[in-house]
């Protein structure tokens, strides 16, 4: 991001450290809160202008019209425990910034992006997802950009969902390069997004936000997508034949990823039904092996239905790195003696007393 700590960005964002994989850190000055920002390239336009020419057209207030659409969005955004807070749009020069509330975590992408996440942990975050998509869906609005880049994982382990605002900035950004010609659209979202599966789903809607978790779901729990993404047409003609990989992978939750991505839009699970099914799911889940076994499964974490409050820090499991809550504490075993020795010590003086009593 061409931002550098002390540095003003739009008039309003103070930037307050280097990027981070999460966003760039910087403060808001009309509030004074800590923000992450993410930075929009706003390409020029393009026009006709002698028959067969194009010329550039300077357009110095295009950046104001696209960010106050997508500032207006954030006041319509209800307030969820597992939304993540975006705070508002603006535009200078050509880059066009939005702004997000900065909590401790990490994105999902940097923390699944060693290989397979166990699925009791994915169910969790299945269950925080699908709530945040709940509360939106509730409100009559559609997100359009669930990706693990939009997920933040905190430390204690609860997911929010964000990266609305950007979404909403990237498609403006499309149909504003396009204007009425649908092919120069299709165009300019596979030069802005790329053949990532979430971002093309073939149903609108809360149906099409459906399919984008199952297929997010599917990435977590394999490793990898549930079609090639090897370039856009080939996804795009996987997407619509329904040429999938097979989800033998996704252990407890094949059955919901299924649904999710094979079910039309009708009767495609919507995210209520995918939170009640993940929490049942969890309600049941198995007990862990002992301390120290590196297959036990990772058991589910009873959150509260407040805001998040983070711990100061987390810890990784083996199999997902993701982070988990601490369990209880253990006596250290170097302890163990000494208390042992001591209790029969102890044990001893009141045998001991006990028989002077009975004999005096």
């Amino acid at each position: 991001m061409r931002a550098a700590p002390g540095q003003l960005v739009a008039g309003r964002y103070r930037v307050t450290d280097r990027p981070t994989g999460a966003g760039l850190p910087a403060q808001d000055v009309h509030t004074g809160a800590p923000v992450l920002l993410h930075a929009l390239d706003l390409p020029e336009l393009l026009v006709a202008g002698e028959p067969g020419d194009l010329y550039e057209e300077p357009d110095h207030h295009r950046g104001d019209r696209l960010a106050e659409p997508v500032a207006a969005l954030a006041d319509r955004v209800p307030r969820h425990p597992r939304l993540l807070v975006e705070t508002g749009a603006a535009a200078e020069g050509d880059l066009l910034w939005v702004a997000a509330e900065r909590v401790a975590g990490a994105p999902l992408d940097e923390l699944a992006d060693t290989g397979p996440v166990p699925p009791y942990r994915v169910a969790e975050l299945a269950a925080d997802l699908a709530g945040a998509l709940r509360a939106l869906h509730g409100a009559g609005l559609v997100h359009g950009n669930v990706t693990a880049g939009a997920v933040l994982v905190c430390e204690d382990g609860a997911a929010l969902l964000g990266g609305l605002l950007l979404g909403a900035a990237q498609e403006a950004v499309c149909a504003q390069l396009a204007g009425p010609v649908p092919r120069r659209r299709y165009e300019a979202r596979a030069d802005l997004l790329g053949p990532l599966a979430e971002r093309w789903p073939a149903d609108a809607g809360p149906p099409g936000d459906c399919w984008a978790l199952g297929v997010l779901l599917y990435r977590l729990l394999t490793g990898h997508g549930p079609y090639p993404e090897d370039d856009l047409p080939t996804l795009l003609a996987a997407v619509r034949d329904g040429r999938r990989y097979p989800a033998d992978g996704c252990g407890p939750l094949r059955g919901l990823v299924e649904e999710l991505l094979d079910l039309g839009p009708a009767a495609r699970p919507t995210a209520e039904d995918v939170q009640r099914r993940v929490r049942a799911l969890l309600a049941g889940a198995p007990e862990p092996f002992g301390p120290g076994e590196e297959e036990a499964p990772l058991l589910p974490v009873v959150r509260p239905a407040g805001p998040v409050v983070p711990h100061p820090r987390g810890r990784r499991h083996g199999g997902g790195h993701l982070p988990v809550p601490r369990g209880p504490s253990r006596v250290p075993p170097a302890l163990l003696g000494p208390l042992l020795v001591g209790g029969v010590l102890l044990a001893l003086v009141a045998a001991l007393a006990a028989v002077v009593l009975a004999a005096g």
